[in-house]
């Protein structure tokens, strides 16, 4: 059983700045290990990839772990709510036509954090494509394919 979802809570103070970059993170629904397939993970690839080549962001690194993903970028147009709309929306009719499916992809909401001009953006870029090892997935970067980032 889930805990009742609490993604309305998310928006509070959402703010969007073009300009600006974000970290964002958004989640697989009920954290289905659905990224473990290479071929959904570069289906979710080629979508951040055409927002970014839309003008919509400039992405500055990302990575797909299995259930979930972290993106940074530079607002460019639209809102932040608007570009993750399209990013779910997008992703999730190219994932299930693969699928052949009707199911939700995405949880309600995302967790999204301004970066500030204090931050260094480049380590948080390190920090985000490292997840993997982190999660102890792989044993170097290198060796995962769902991740990209503007200075690596």
């Amino acid at each position: 059983m889930h805990p009742k979802p609490q993604s309305h809570r998310l928006r509070h103070g959402r703010y969007s700045e073009h300009g600006r970059s974000y970290l964002i993170t958004i989640v697989v629904h009920h954290r289905q290990q659905l990224f473990t397939d290479l071929f959904l993970g570069r289906l979710l690839v080629a979508e951040l990839r055409h927002v970014h080549e839309r003008g919509l962001v400039d992405s500055l690194a990302w990575v797909i772990m299995p259930d979930h993903i972290h993106w940074l970028f530079e607002l460019k147009q639209q809102g932040l709510p608007d570009v993750v709309r399209r990013i779910k929306s997008c992703s999730t009719l190219t994932i299930n036509r693969r699928r052949q499916s009707k199911e939700r992809v995405w949880q309600p909401g995302y967790h999204d954090r301004a970066v500030r001009i204090e931050d260094d953006i480049r380590k948080m870029a390190r920090y985000i494509v490292a997840n993997p090892l982190r999660a102890g997935l792989v044993e170097r970067v290198e060796d995962y394919s769902l991740w990209d980032a503007a200075w690596m």
